[in-house]
This record gives structure tokens, C-alpha cells and sequence, in this order.
């Protein structure tokens, strides 16, 4: 492809809302463009080669376990996720409308209803199972604040991918090859990854993983283990139970005057113990379906912070908000003096796991500046996993030091059981001719959000750097004088010979300074440049390797043969 005919429209100028590397060079390189800043993009002819080239790699590697590919409609009847509880619970981010007739109909973000109404009305016994259909198609998510080019879009491009079974166990084979296929299909990529434990999220379900790719601007914060492979995300981090060296306080059950004591650390310093023997209670609202709601008591060691998704989904709610001290007040509960026993009629309590059957602990007397001591936490509570684990603290899986790192979540894939299959009633007759509700899993990959996380791992200060199976050429041939004729004779007698070898070569033919055409090369991240310049004279030309941009002087005579290694090896 020569440069001159090719829609390129490279700029210099750092777009006003772009703070990130790959949403600055996506868009200077002429790879995607704008929408009007409301986080939609066209594609443009470079963006789309390397668009097309990722979708590729995952079709190949899914194509190859089993996988069937379909299209589903983008535009969804309300009805269907109404029929799966997801319309109300979804929230805001789901784009909702109604068409001439009044029937209302969402931009779906993820197509779970879709395909299991295509399954249940196409599947119906064991013989036809297991099946794993996928689809890569266009998903809408109306975020509130789009940001960082494609990594937070509206609209966005996914492979989502759904598998339908008989039974659970069959279920899980099929969820372990999917984690094998997408490693195989980020490995491809060229990217430096971690699989890592998730939270299901508003998808549901009862287990998930999520691929993280590493990089110091990702959005979310994975937890990794330095001494084996144990990964992550915050949201959904274990640690091994901690356990504290400093003496436990002495004191028999009683109630003590604590003023100017509504703190962890007031409270520690006030009985000189640590705050691994205190209680800490937090209250928070919980927001259901149809507006209801409730005051929710967490109670969890001093020492612990609280994880708010771990604590929602310990209620099964859809979200949580603060609380007022009027709020608490009304309820018969005393902002800074909470506990979670004897707690007044009607409030709901859950307990950190962790500190079930704990004693000699400390906790707020539910009264104004007043304390309980040597209190042992038993009875019939809610016990539940809420704490947010640290850095430092060890890996349940090796005994290793945990740290945080930052990814980029580029896949998920889940579990999902009966979630969707029972309500949506996609069952199935089994060997005994009995109905039964199909078992599913569901895996997605964020396709065009991976050209952002494979920019975000590898840029430099000068422009992109593409891996070898995205780059939208394999090859960017820089004349430095078009006005040369042995220049531009040498140079298309390269590109022919390359192109016939099936090497993949941007001609840049234009009459621009050499000094532009090198920044633009450095700029696209094409992985080599050959320049035919001044040396041409003596019998030789430059290569350029894109990531380091080291550079190699190789005679005219090898120099095709040179390539040619290079991109195929």
C-alpha cells in the first residue's frame, strides 16, 4: 500500500480530552477518530487493519476448540431481560428506548438473553449439548463519563461467547478451556498478561476469572503473588488468615465510658491494645429493585478495611451508599458506637468470617461514648468474606507476599449455572426424558479495547509500538527524496518483491521531509522501517527496529531476505 493513497490523517497535536498514551497515539496516528467527544469512535483504514488482525486471532483460536460463530441483533426486546431480572439491576448503563409502536428495546452491553433465547428455541435435548456458540459484535454501554479513548467507550467492540451444557461438571471442562484458548489467544497478541480471581459483577453467576493485562495505567487494581501464580482482582482478593503477636486485652465483659473515643485509633489508644482486638462497624445503606432499601451493619477487626463489592454482594444488592448520622439515629444506632450485637430490631448485620468465634474483643456499646469489653462473637450471624486485602498480607494459595499492580481487563469469563437458562426457561430433555435447565458459562474479550491495552504495554515517548501479530504492516519503506530516481526505483523494487513474499509493505512515497516521514513511522509503531537514502550510493540501506529504534546498515543485495526473516520470525 502506498502511503500517498492511503487515509492517514496523522497530527501532531495532542487531542484535549486524551491523557492516556494509547488514546493520544490512536488518535495522532490517524487510527480512530472522535465521535463529537461523547466516548464514540469511528475507525479509521489503519485502525481497522489492526482491528480486523485482532479479530482474526481470536476467531482462529476459538474456531479451532469447537466454537460456532453467530451474529445476534444489536438492538434487544426489553422483554427478554425483564424475563432475566436484569432491567432493574443493570442500572443506568443500560441504554433503554422505545420504537414507534411503544415496544421498548435496549442497546445491549452484553447478549446473554439474546443467545439464550436463540438456544432455547433451537435446542431441545441432551444430545445437541454441549454447544458453545460466539459472537464479535458491536456492544453499547451508556457510562456516565466516557474516558480514555477506546479503554472506556459507549460503544465498543466484544467477542462474547456462550456455552450451554448438561450438566455442571460438563460445564467446568468447557469454562477451563476457554481460560486455556484465551491465554493462548493473549499470548498470540504479544501481551504480557495475569489471569486473575473476579467478582461476577451484574453478569451473575458463582465463579469467574478475569485476563488482566499489565500496565501501569490500567483502571483496576489486581492483587498478585510474587512467589506463584495467584492473581487477583481487588474486588475478589483472599488472603491467608492474619494473626496479631501483640498480647490480646484482659479485660472482663463490661460496658466503659470511651469519650472523644468514635475512631479505630482513638479507640486503640484509649485501651492501649491493637486494633486487630477492636470491632469495627460499619453502617451502609443497600439499594435493591424497585427502590427498596435497608441499613446494613458490617462488622469486620479494627485492623481490616472494608471491600464494598465483597460487602454488596454479601446482600445481594445492587449497590451501597453512605449513611447519615440522622439516618443511623432514626434506626436506634450511635454514629462512631456501633456494634454488631444486640443491635436494634430490623437492622441487618454481617460479620467478617475471619472474626467468628473471636474473643476478648471490643466493641461499641451502642450508646453514646461508650464501649463493651470481652465480647465473643458467636451466635447465629451472618458471617460472610468482606474485608479488602492489603499489601503485605500473605497469599492463600503459597503462604508469598501479596502486592497491588495495575491491569487492564480485557477478558472475563464466568460461570453462570442456571442464572439465565431457568428464568429464560432454555431447558432440555435428558437421557430420561426429564426437562432440565441448561447449564451455562459465558466468556468475553474486549477486541477493540485491546488495541488501547496493547499500546498502554508497549509505547514509548515517540508514538505506538504494534506486536507483530497487530500491526496493521509488517513493513513502512521510507524514501527520504522521492525526487531521487534510484531512490524511488530501489525502494518499489522492494515493495513488489516483498509484497509478492507476502510481507504486508507501506510504501511512504510522499514528498515530505524526511524528518516527518521518520516521525511518522515512529509514530504508527509499524515494528520495521527500511530507509532508502544517502547510503543507497555506497550499495546499502537502514533498517529500523520500531520498539528500541536500533538501527542496522544491510547491503541492497540482502536486504529482502533480511525482512523477509524478521517478520516471519
Amino acid at each position: 500500500m502506498r502511503f500517498s493513497k492511503l487515509l492517514i490523517p496523522t497530527s501532531k497535536e495532542t487531542p484535549n480530552d486524551a491523557t492516556l498514551a494509547s488514546h493520544i497515539y490512536l488518535i495522532r496516528g490517524g487510527f480512530i477518530q472522535s465521535v463529537g467527544g461523547s466516548g464514540l469512535y469511528n475507525f479509521l483504514p489503519l485502525g481497522k487493519r489492526v482491528l480486523d488482525k485482532v479479530k482474526q486471532v481470536v476467531k482462529e483460536e476459538l474456531d479451532r476448540v469447537g466454537c460456532q460463530e453467530v451474529s445476534l441483533a444489536f438492538v434487544t426486546p426489553a422483554s427478554l431481560w425483564e424475563e432475566s431480572g436484569r432491567y432493574e439491576k443493570y442500572g443506568k448503563e443500560l441504554l433503554r428506548f422505545k420504537d414507534r409502536k411503544e415496544n421498548v428495546f435496549v442497546l445491549g452491553p452484553t447478549h446473554e438473553e439474546m443467545m439464550v433465547n436463540l438456544v432455547r428455541q433451537s435446542v431441545k435435548s441432551y444430545k445437541q449439548l454441549p454447544l458453545n456458540l460466539y459472537q464479535i459484535n458491536l456492544k453499547f454501554r451508556d457510562e456516565i463519563r466516557p474516558r480514555f479513548g477506546l479503554m472506556r467507550g459507549r460503544e465498543f467492540l466484544m467477542k462474547d461467547g456462550y456455552s450451554f451444557h448438561a450438566d455442571e461438571a460438563d460445564m467446568k471442562r468447557e469454562f477451563d478451556l476457554m481460560e486455556e484458548t484465551y491465554k493462548k489467544i493473549f499470548r498470540r497478541l504479544g501481551l504480557e498478561f495475569r489471569v486473575v480471581e473476579a467478582d461476577s459483577g451484574a453478569i451473575g453467576g458463582s465463579g469467574s476469572k478475569e485476563f488482566m493485562v499489565l500496565a501501569d495505567s490500567g483502571e483496576d487494581t489486581i492483587v498478585v503473588c510474587d512467589g506463584c501464580d495467584y492473581g487477583a482482582n481487588i474486588e475478589a482478593a483472599v488472603r491467608q488468615e492474619k494473626v496479631c503477636d501483640a498480647p490480646a486485652p484482659q479485660l472482663g465483659k463490661e460496658k466503659v465510658h470511651t469519650p472523644n473515643a468514635s475512631t479505630m485509633e482513638e479507640l486503640a489508644a484509649f485501651f492501649d491494645v491493637d486494633p486487630f482486638y477492636l470491632v469495627k462497624t460499619v453502617a451502609m445503606r443497600a439499594l435493591y429493585d424497585e427502590g427498596r432499601s435497608e441499613i446494613v451493619l458490617f462488622a469486620l477487626r479494627g485492623s481490616d478495611a472494608l471491600q464494598e463489592v465483597k460487602a454488596c454482594n454479601a446482600v445481594d444488592a445492587n449497590d451501597l451508599v453512605e449513611v447519615s448520622e440522622e439516618e443511623l439515629a432514626s434506626a436506634g444506632l450511635v454514629a462512631g458506637f456501633m456494634s454488631p450485637i444486640d443491635v436494634p430490631e430490623g437492622v441487618r448485620v454481617i460479620v467478617d468470617k475471619t472474626i467468628e468465634g473471636a474473643t476478648d474483643m471490643i466493641c461499641g456499646a451502642n450508646e453514646k461514648e461508650y464501649h463493651t469489653t470481652g465480647n465473643t462473637i458467636e451466635g447465629n450471624l451472618d458471617y460472610h468474606d468482606i474485608v479488602a486485602v492489603q499489601e503485605g498480607d500473605l497469599c492463600a494459595k503459597c503462604g508469598g507476599e501479596l502486592r497491588y499492580t495495575k491491569g487492564i481487563e480485557v477478558g472475563h469469563i464466568f460461570q453462570l449455572g442456571t442464572r439465565y437458562s431457568e428464568p429464560l426457561g432454555a431447558t432440555f430433555l435428558d437421557e430420561n426424558g426429564k426437562s432440565q435447565p441448561m447449564v451455562m458459562g459465558t466468556y468475553g474479550i474486549g477486541v477493540s479495547r485491546l488495541l488501547a491495552a496493547i499500546i498502554e504495554q508497549y509505547h514509548d515517548d515517540k508514538g505506538c509500538i504494534w506486536t507483530k501479530e497487530t500491526t496493521p504492516f509488517d513493513l513502512y519503506i521510507l524514501v527520504s527524496n522521492v525526487k531521487d530516481e534510484a531512490q524511488m526505483r530501489s525502494a518499489q523494487k522492494l515493495y513488489e518483491e516483498l509484497s509478492a513474499e507476502g510481507v504486508d509493505v507501506l510504501l511512504d512515497d510522499r514528498k515530505d521531509r524526511f524528518g516527518a516521514k521518520i516521525k511518522d513511522f515512529e509514530l504508527l509503531g509499524i515494528p520495521y522501517g527500511v530507509v532508502f537514502g544517502k547510503k543507497l550510493s555506497e550499495g546499502s540501506v537502514e533498517i529500523i527496529e520500531r520498539k528500541g529504534l536500533a538501527k542496522e546498515e544491510v547491503s541492497l543485495d540482502e536486504i529482502k531476505d533480511k525482512i523477509v526473516a524478521k517478520v516471519r520470525g
